[in-house]
């Protein structure tokens, strides 16, 4: 299948991009993007981890983005104003593809992820307040059950089992995962391939 055709696909599954209903009480409201593009023939996935001067999740692998500001017209306007300021993409340049389901963090967030693909190459300028590293991830790879770990997480007193996923020596965990788990799940039904860990219900 071609690159054009996926993205097409994708958009056909993904949730449109306005409309997201409003967080819970108490949670600061925030969006990411999941950024794509095609490269070498491949669907590729931007990811970064983020420094240690951030006030949030420091060290950790992330998706572009960040908390609302009062100027952000919306939440698709936060994740493409976060993934200018950290990687240097020109809003212009982003054709945002749909909304996945918003999840929190312990940090109390309402994270809402945005898709949106990228013409490649381009002339990424990460951010060196925000950003250590940009790891550039090939979909298909994310696919493999190889990259897949478990963690166990107590939370609210019980022991529970969560998703990360293993690339190149680095690990991304928590609501990232939960996030990337979520895109997966889409992404291989938009490539008509079976995903056993990622059935699971899709709703906002």
């Amino acid at each position: 299948m071609s690159t054009a055709l996926f993205f097409q696909r994708l958009r056909a599954l993904l949730h449109p991009p306005t409309g997201l209903p409003t967080p819970q009480e108490g949670l600061a409201p925030s969006a990411v993007l999941l950024l794509l593009y095609t490269k070498e023939g491949t669907p590729y996935l931007l990811l970064n981890k983020r420094t240690d001067l951030v006030e949030h999740h420091k060290g950790e692998m992330c998706f572009p983005g960040g908390a609302a500001d009062p100027e952000d017209k919306d939440l698709q306007s936060t994740a493409l104003r976060e993934v200018e300021e950290e990687m240097g993409v020109h809003p212009g340049d982003v054709e945002v593809l749909g909304a996945l389901p918003w999840t929190r963090t312990r940090s109390r967030f309402a994270i809402f992820p945005f898709v949106g693909t990228i013409p490649y190459p381009y002339p990424f300028h990460p951010s060196p307040l925000e950003i250590a590293e940009v790891v550039e991830i090939p979909l298909p790879v994310l696919l493999e059950p190889a990259t897949l770990r478990y963690e166990m997480h107590l939370e609210n007193g019980r022991v529970e089992r969560q998703i990360a996923y293993a690339y190149r020596g680095r690990v991304v965990y928590g609501a990232t995962a939960r996030i990337l788990t979520q895109f997966l799940a889409v992404a291989s039904q938009a490539l008509g391939k079976e995903v056993p860990w990622t059935r699971q219900p899709l709703s906002l």
